[in-house]
């Protein structure tokens, strides 16, 4: 990923007047408020998912059951410990003036914790609504999660009209 000092030609000029190390200390900021931001419900709800082993209703669980509350404790600790991966990049790296690096892969790791962060909540949902009312409600209770995410986080923004020329 190239982060010029200026425009190419035909692109709209530099309106922030940044450097390149510039620009990349603010998207590396932008990218920390993000990851704030995920992992903060990241971490609430793999919190709860773990506790819920312990609860006395968790034994009258059925295999499906099961099998969900596995691969979302799977799901969401592996999701922490991607959302925490680009301060461990960062740590590694930037004193060797990496920043592009780190900004470029700090930014996948994010969309991919985001993912992952999504399936955590739709599984959550799923399984709550199948315990509590019912597999049908479950799934349909899950499948309406995953919908909203994807509706919010994915179509909306492509929806957004930008004031540029």
């Amino acid at each position: 990923m190239v982060y010029p000092d200026h425009p190419a030609p035909g692109e709209q000029n530099n309106a922030r007047h940044e450097t390149t190390t510039e620009r990349l200390d603010r998207n590396w900021n932008s990218i920390l408020q993000e990851l704030r931001v995920t992992q903060t419900g990241t971490q609430i709800i793999t919190g709860f998912l773990l506790a819920a082993a312990f609860q006395t209703r968790f034994q009258s669980l059925d295999s499906y059951q099961l099998t969900v509350y596995l691969a979302l404790i799977f799901t969401a600790v592996a999701t922490t410990a991607l959302g925490l991966g680009p301060v461990s990049l960062h740590r590694h790296l930037f004193h060797r003036h990496a920043m592009a690096q780190i900004v470029a892969i700090g930014s996948i790791m994010l969309r991919a914790t985001l993912i992952g962060l999504s399936v955590v909540l739709t599984g959550a949902v799923l399984l709550i609504f199948d315990v509590v009312v019912g597999r049908a409600a479950g799934i349909v209770a899950g499948a309406l999660i995953l919908l909203t995410t994807v509706l919010i986080w994915l179509v909306l923004p492509r929806l957004v009209k930008l004031d540029r020329p």
